[in-house]
C-alpha cells in the first residue's frame, strides 16, 4: 500500500492565504510516500511545506509558478501505476477530457493528475483514469469563483488504487472514494 497525496492551484498569497486548517490537520508528515502537484504554488515557501509532509515532492509548473525549474510535464511509476502530471494549461481546451485523454496517450500513462480548472473531476476512460484534484485553498480560477477547496489521496496496491477525493463544504470535510483496478501490469523500467 502506497498512499500519493495530489493536490494543486493554491496560488498562496495572491489568491488565498494558506490551505484550510481542516486541511492541515488531516496533512500530517510520515503517513504520505508520494506528493505529485500540479502546479500554481506560487511561492517557494508552500515548497518547503509540502516537503515536511514527504520529502518526494513531485510538481508540474503552472503559468503562475514563473521562476521554477518545474517541468511541463512528469512521469512516474509509483507500484505497477505509470502516472503522467501536468498543470493542464496548456490543454486546449481547459479540462477537455478528448484533449486530456490526447496528453494521456502521449505519456503513456495510466493515471493523469492535472489542473488548472480548480475543479475536481476524475474520469475512468480508455483504460486509464484522468484526475483533477481540484484547488486544495478554494482559490478562485478564470473559469468560476465558486471553488470548494479539494485534495486527493490515492492508495495505491497492486493493481488497484482507491482515489478518496476531499472536499471542504460548508465548512465539513467530504470524502468520496473511486476504485480503479488496472486490467495488466506495468514492467518499470530500469
Amino acid at each position: 500500500m502506497v498512499l500519493v497525496l495530489a493536490l494543486g492551484d493554491l496560488h498562496i498569497p495572491h489568491r488565498a492565504a494558506d490551505l484550510p486548517p481542516k486541511f492541515k490537520s488531516m496533512l500530517v508528515p510520515g503517513k504520505i510516500q508520494h506528493i505529485i502537484c500540479t502546479g500554481n504554488l506560487c511561492i517557494k515557501e508552500v515548497q518547503d511545506y509540502l516537503k515536511t509532509l514527504c520529502p518526494d515532492l513531485h510538481i508540474a509548473r503552472g503559468e503562475y509558478d514563473e521562476g521554477t525549474r518545474y517541468p511541463e510535464t512528469k512521469t512516474l511509476t509509483i507500484g505497477q501505476f505509470k502516472l503522467g502530471l501536468c498543470h493542464g494549461h496548456q490543454v486546449i481546451p481547459w479540462g477537455d477530457l478528448d484533449s486530456l485523454a490526447m496528453l494521456q496517450r502521449q505519456l503513456d500513462v495510466d493515471i493523469l493528475v492535472t489542473g488548472h480548472t480548480h475543479q475536481f473531476t476524475a474520469y475512468k476512460h480508455e483504460g486509464g483514469v484522468v484526475i483533477n484534484p481540484g484547488s486544495a485553498t478554494g482559490a478562485y480560477s478564470s473559469i468560476t469563483y465558486d471553488v470548494n477547496p479539494s485534495f486527493i489521496l490515492m492508495d495505491i496496491d497492486g493493481l488497484r488504487v482507491v482515489v478518496y477525493v476531499y472536499e471542504l463544504i460548508d465548512g465539513e470535510v467530504k470524502v468520496d472514494k473511486i476504485d480503479f483496478k488496472k486490467t495488466t501490469a506495468t514492467t518499470p523500467a530500469h
